[in-house]
């Protein structure tokens, strides 16, 4: 019987792909010799029907002018991608379809996605058999989306001179030597410390808090003393994303905003910062977007609410005056137990995630932490988050840390500096004709790390 020849080694097409599959949106792009946030895609990652049934997909939902009652399906829950079904039909819409985006042909196109930490392994497979199977991408890697901050000029974000931006063709891209990384986005909180870019699973911990956390139970607060927003989800996102703040004194704000606190008490925080706002409500039919201004106590904004001038031929409005709620959603960050959850604190995560490690690594750790994710644009967020880590972390080691430049795009970016190297995109993707060799079995060992290409 005549020996069989081993099958020739497919070389890798020029162009990549780099998708950060987020719950809220979908970071995409193609890679360039010298990546650039630019480059970079920000599509909404969900389904969303309005009050007159009309179905927009992905980057559709820019279009819409009434986003009242609009309710929203979602591919991404927890984290994890669990409905291809929809997932399918926003990635035709940005990959596919005439007229897309980032229109591309998959058989000549490599794509590195990400996957947040510790994604069940029945998921794990079922997206690489779509990935390979149903849309025929010519290679592929799935990583976490955490391990690819690794691959910014970490040492300028704590004031180094910048480095160079990979080529193509030149020296291999290093990844930090260790960075702690914490991811707070819509669907959770993650801390993830990476030794030379690869995570070190046993001290990856997890928060069940994000911003869909904060906004349901914003609008649970808000349908309690003003309106019922159980519907308005959109809303009620744009309102936390424009008066929610992190006080650096809980206690204070919560005493100057209680309602039997002496009327003539000046209601500010200790840093001078008026509590009390009002948020004006948008007016859709008038394409009108809300806004935030000082609160106005007096009767004439009253009587605007109530539209006793609208005969008069004077404007009308409608606002909500928010006092402590500014404060007491984002808190949660920090303190879970007030409603409930039997979870640590963002800074007790950080250093229960350090005690997985070996102590010889914290004071690299402390003194390299990265903050990524929609939630690190809280104001006071990053304040405060110093200000406890230092509180809890040894007294020897010293405490850096900082948010990245782009805090939304920051995971695409650093996969696509990644991607820039072509022998480091070579080490890590694998191909289609492996995976038609292999088996699925074989490529989740090669994605863990059990198993060398």
């Amino acid at each position: 019987m005549p020996r069989q020849t081993k099958p020739t080694e497919q070389p890798l097409p020029e162009q990549t792909l780099v998708v950060d599959n987020g719950a809220f949106t979908i970071k995409a792009g193609f890679v360039k010799s010298e990546p650039q946030l630019e480059d970079c895609l920000l599509v909404p990652n969900c389904l969303a029907r309005d009050r007159e049934k009309r179905v927009w997909v992905g980057s559709q939902l820019n279009k819409c002018q009434d986003f009242g009652e609009i309710a929203f399906r979602r591919p991404v829950e927890k984290g994890y991608l669990v409905n291809w079904e929809a997932e399918r039909a926003i990635w035709n819409s940005v990959f596919f379809d005439k007229g897309a985006a980032l229109k591309c042909e998959p058989h000549e196109t490599n794509l590195v996605l990400t996957e947040a930490p510790n994604a069940p392994a029945t998921l794990q497979s079922n997206c690489d058999q779509i990935i390979f199977e149903e849309f025929e991408f010519a290679s592929y890697s799935r990583c976490l989306g955490s391990s690819l901050n690794a691959y910014h000029d970490i040492p300028h974000l704590f004031g180094a001179p910048a480095r160079s931006l990979p080529q193509s063709d030149g020296p291999a891209c290093r990844p930090a030597e260790c960075l702690l990384l914490i991811d707070s986005g819509f669907s959770h909180t993650t801390v993830t410390p990476l030794f030379k870019g690869r995570p070190i699973q046993r001290a990856i911990r997890r928060l069940d808090i994000g911003g869909k956390f904060l906004t349901n139970y914003l609008k649970e607060l808000v349908s309690i003393r003003h309106y019922n927003m159980s519907d308005e989800t959109y809303l009620i996102n744009e309102i936390k994303e424009t008066v929610c703040y992190v006080s650096n004194d809980f206690k204070h704000d919560l005493e100057v905003t209680w309602k039997g606190a002496p009327a003539n008490r000046e209601k500010v925080t200790s840093d001078g910062r008026e509590i009390v706002v009002d948020y004006v409500l948008p007016d859709y039919n008038a394409n009108k977007h809300g806004f935030m201004r000082p609160h106005d106590p007096s009767l004439t904004a009253k009587m605007r609410k109530l539209g006793a001038l609208a005969g008069a031929g004077g404007p009308t409005e409608d606002f909500m005056t928010l006092g402590n709620e500014r404060f007491a959603v984002p808190e949660l960050l920090f303190r879970p137990g007030d409603t409930g959850m039997k979870q640590a604190g963002l800074p007790e995560i950080v250093l229960q995630s350090l005690s997985g490690l070996p102590p010889g690594l914290w004071p690299a750790m402390l003194a390299s932490i990265l903050v990524v994710g929609g939630n690190s644009y809280l104001d006071g967020f990053m304040e405060r988050l110093e200000v406890e880590v230092r509180q809890l972390a040894p007294a020897e080691c010293t405490v850096r840390i900082a948010r990245a430049t782009d805090p939304i795009r920051s995971t695409w970016l650093g996969g696509a500096y990644m991607a820039a190297d072509r022998s480091k995109l070579k080490s890590v993707q694998v191909t289609r004709q492996e995976y038609q060799e292999h088996g699925g079995a074989w490529l989740a060992k090669v994605f863990s790390g059990a198993h060398e290409k």
